[in-house]
């Protein structure tokens, strides 16, 4: 068996989340052999426990780089570029980074990908649609009232499909290695639109409320949420969405020749799964 077969193993770090689960259904849908990296996966992961890293790399030519919960927190760029530099040394050929826009870690994190000797490819991503929909944001939306610090700034929000399309197309063909893709969707809305949008699609009232900093995370503290969690989403509702970010990219088309997913048709497929009903 050649060097090559023996590596035709994709990694796919964080496997089991928003994107990660998407790239590994899309590779095991092209009879690619697939390594999930998670904490309850059978050979198991943790960005926090150094030792598990060599063992998941073990035979692996490609891997998808998703840092769990988010590389702005402490210490992610240094963590990735460990990561990176073991990939390097244990024979991987290429990375696929799933970074974000506008924040200065997750670009410090791009450069230790970048400076670790093998093929990479960067997915600078916008807001993903699917938090609404699979994360903190859905009970909230199912709720009737979504309470956020944030004005009228607008975002290109990204649907996460057409992020795990761009990762599978980087991890498998060729042509993507050395490129930096933004990714993020058609057209700019504020989270009132959104809000907006998903009531239209599911078909009753939700109500957008915008609050201070202070009132959003005095709430999420009384309801338990850890404070390094709060740190982070008060990051990302305030640095991130200063504006520095409200503009759309042509990572999508550029990447696969065609116009990224348009968050209404985002809306209203996830409205009919019924995932926004009331109980």
């Amino acid at each position: 068996m050649t060097n090559e077969q023996e590596r035709n193993t994709i990694l796919v770090l964080g496997g089991t989340g928003k994107t990660g689960r998407r790239v590994v259904e899309r590779l095991r849908g092209r009879g690619v052999t697939v390594r999930v990296g998670s904490r309850s996966a059978e050979q198991p992961f943790d960005w926090t426990d150094r030792t598990t890293w060599a063992p998941v790399l073990r035979d692996v030519g490609a891997v998808y780089v998703s840092f769990y919960p988010d590389l702005a927190v402490p210490g992610a760029p240094e963590t990735v570029g460990a990561f990176a530099d073991l990939a390097a040394d244990s024979g991987v050929a290429r990375l696929v980074l799933l970074s974000g826009r506008g924040e200065e870690e997750a670009q410090a994190a791009e450069k230790l990908i970048q400076s670790a000797g093998v093929e990479w490819t960067i997915l600078r991503s916008s807001w993903f649609s699917q938090n609404f929909s699979e994360d903190y944001l859905r009970e909230p939306v199912v709720g009737g009232e979504v309470f956020l610090p944030v004005g009228t700034v607008p975002e290109p929000f990204v649907d996460a499909d057409d992020i795990a399309e761009v990762a599978v197309a980087a991890l498998t063909e060729d042509g993507h290695a050395g490129q930096l893709y933004e990714l993020t969707g058609p057209r700019l809305l504020t989270f009132a639109d959104a809000i907006g949008e998903i009531a239209g699609a599911a078909g009753r009232r939700i109500d957008f409320v915008p609050v201070s900093v202070e009132e959003y995370t005095g709430a999420l503290t009384v309801e338990g949420v850890p404070g390094e969690v709060v740190e982070l989403l008060t990051y990302l509702f305030t640095t991130v969405l200063d504006g520095r970010n409200a503009r759309v990219a042509d990572g999508v088309q550029r990447a696969l020749g065609r116009a990224p997913r348009d968050f209404a048709d985002f809306a209203k497929d996830t409205a009919a799964t019924g995932v926004w009903d009331r109980a």
